[in-house]
């Protein structure tokens, strides 16, 4: 399976808590806004955009009543990924909601144990995922999520299951979103091969404000907070040897992501993020300059949306991610 392993794209929080790189996928976001907030963020939900529950299920609630979305993003090399949200009340306080995920990169070539050529293949991953979401109190919702993960790898398949549980804490009067989620909680049903491929099992916590009237929600995430050490080597600018960082500084940069949410009305958002994991995964001399930022936009027209975001994590790539929303009470009004 070595070399199907290699196939799989760079993911930006590839080997989450010593997880197989198998499984990285299940942390790629659907949603625009969310990447273009830095690709991890629990705290910021918009209630005419299903996409924004994606990475915490506690954001869901009735607001997202029979709204549908569809999402693309063209990834790194040939990667392309698709999927479908729809959301549905459950009485005034609950709500649930449904996923299909697709991930599919391209034609590879596969190869025997000595590394001849013997073939080509076609990867794909694919989640399905149901998901409920009831208010605890009027500022406290709890929720979860159960996603099967199917993986097709030339002749090796595997499934999996995981459940993501969230909570989220809202303080409308002081625009004020905290969050914690567990995520990936689960393991495989049926594996590749004879080797048991590990989750990325992870828990997360969030915060997300305004200040007054400034028309900027600021984000911050914290991530992959099973483990405390994720060293890197910065490779400089290819002419010496690799040097491991490992300082208090670092460790703690690699566990956060930053987001600024620019909102001057309700139909339209402008989002920035910095992800310094990201940035640092990419440490070689080819890096982009823009490498760790992300940049996403959305608009709302009647019963309508669409959201875009960019990424640029090294010279040689630019990830591009799209979403269509509906709110289908207002469209079959």
């Amino acid at each position: 399976m070595t070399g199907i392993y290699a196939a799989a794209p760079a993911q930006t929080n590839a080997g989450i808590g010593g997880s197989s790189p198998a499984y990285s996928f299940l942390d790629i976001t659907s949603s625009t806004r969310i990447y273009g907030l830095g690709g991890v963020n629990i705290t910021v939900a918009d209630p005419t955009d299903i996409f924004t529950i994606d990475q915490n299920p506690g954001l869901l609630g009735p607001e997202f009543d029979r709204q549908l979305g569809v999402n693309y993003m063209h990834w790194l090399g040939g990667s392309n990924f698709a999927g479908v949200r729809y959301g549905m009340a459950a009485g005034e306080r609950a709500a649930w909601t449904a996923a299909i995920q697709y991930f599919g990169y391209g034609s590879m070539k596969e190869t025997d144990a000595a590394g001849n050529i013997t073939g080509s293949f076609s990867p794909i991953d694919l989640t399905f995922s149901g998901g409920y979401t009831h208010d605890l109190t009027d500022c406290l919702r709890g929720g979860f999520a159960v996603k099967v993960a199917y993986s097709s790898y030339s002749q090796f398949s595997a499934v999996a299951i995981a459940a993501d549980l969230g909570l989220n804490y809202y303080d409308a009067d002081r625009d004020l979103s905290l969050s914690v989620v567990a995520a990936n909680l689960g393991g495989q049903v049926k594996r590749f091969n004879d080797t048991h491929e590990r989750l990325p099992i992870d828990l997360r916590l969030g915060w997300a404000k305004s200040f007054g009237s400034f028309p900027v929600r600021f984000s911050i995430t914290a991530y992959d907070l099973t483990r405390w050490k994720v060293p890197y080597y910065d490779n400089g600018d290819g002419t010496t040897a690799a040097v491991l960082k490992d300082s208090f500084g670092s460790n703690l940069m690699r566990h956060l992501v930053f987001g600024a949410d620019f909102i001057p009305s309700e139909r339209f958002n402008i989002c920035l993020g910095y992800n310094y994991r990201t940035r640092t995964d990419m440490s070689t001399y080819s890096r982009s300059l823009l490498s760790g930022f992300s940049l996403g936009a959305s608009l709302r027209l009647s019963s309508f949306g669409v959201g875009v975001a960019l990424a640029k994590p090294h010279n040689g790539a630019t990830n591009l991610m799209v979403n269509f929303t509906t709110d289908l009470n207002e469209l079959l009004r």
